[in-house]
């Protein structure tokens, strides 16, 4: 998929045609994917130019005192605009500010479709503990299974704490395991039992399962929203 560069509405050429067609056509393709229910690495890059057009916005004051000035470059983590010197053009000023709001305008809708396909899937998610689960539940397995079929998506995951902006989050990394057939010999419990036996690393591991009746694309929407589920579910347990 093609990407919109994070400074796209102020790079090269500023024109607002050249870059309504620019947005259109990377929209186009990012609702695409959204219409088969592929929402990452989309939706995350969708929301991240969304609020890079709203820091700009909130910086307005700031680019009315020291604008017009070429943008050089983003610090991606506070969104902060770095510039260069150029010479005065209230007319290129303008222009910036039609494509900043004409953006900003139509990228709201296919966000409101990213966020109304994450809500549904999150939303079927049934979450469980198999078996007794340790007070260390940082680290151990979840079992991922969508729609009607038996097949078990195996997955070990390890659960850490960073600060950002002095507040403490969590973050999970996960390694595929292996695929399982669920039926009245492989049962959760069995399974569990299983990489008990086969990966003595993690000899007492919090298992859980996660399920949904629904039928989504793996690797770009079940996945990705499971782990953040399975973070909220650990995290309100633990709280």
């Amino acid at each position: 998929m093609k990407q919109l560069s994070e400074t796209w509405f102020a790079d090269g050429y500023i024109d607002f045609e050249l870059k309504k067609y620019t947005l259109l056509a990377y929209l186009q393709e990012v609702n695409r994917y959204f219409n088969e229910n592929k929402l990452y690495p989309q939706l995350s890059d969708v929301i991240f130019h969304y609020n890079n057009l709203l820091s700009f916005k909130q910086n307005k004051k700031f680019l009315q005192d020291h604008f017009p000035k070429r943008l050089s470059g983003i610090q991606m983590e506070k969104l902060q605009l770095l510039y260069q010197q150029m010479v005065e053009d209230d007319e290129m000023m303008q222009e910036l500010e039609s494509i900043i709001h004409y953006a900003e305008a139509t990228i709201q809708p296919t966000l409101k479709n990213g966020a109304e396909i994450y809500e549904l899937i999150e939303d079927s998610l049934v979450i469980a503990p198999i078996g007794l689960v340790p007070l260390e539940n940082n680290e151990g397995y979840f079992f991922l299974a969508g729609g009607a079929t038996r097949q078990t998506r195996v997955y070990e995951y390890r659960l850490s704490i960073f600060e950002k902006h002095d507040e403490k989050y969590r973050s999970i990394k996960t390694q595929f395991v292996a695929d399982w057939q669920r039926g009245f010999v492989n049962t959760y419990e069995h399974i569990k039992a299983a990489l008990i036996k086969q990966r003595n690393h993690l000899p007492n591991p919090a298992v859980f399962s996660i399920e949904t009746d629904l039928q989504y694309p793996v690797e770009e929407s079940l996945l990705p929203i499971a782990k953040r589920s399975l973070v909220r579910f650990i995290s309100t347990k633990a709280a």
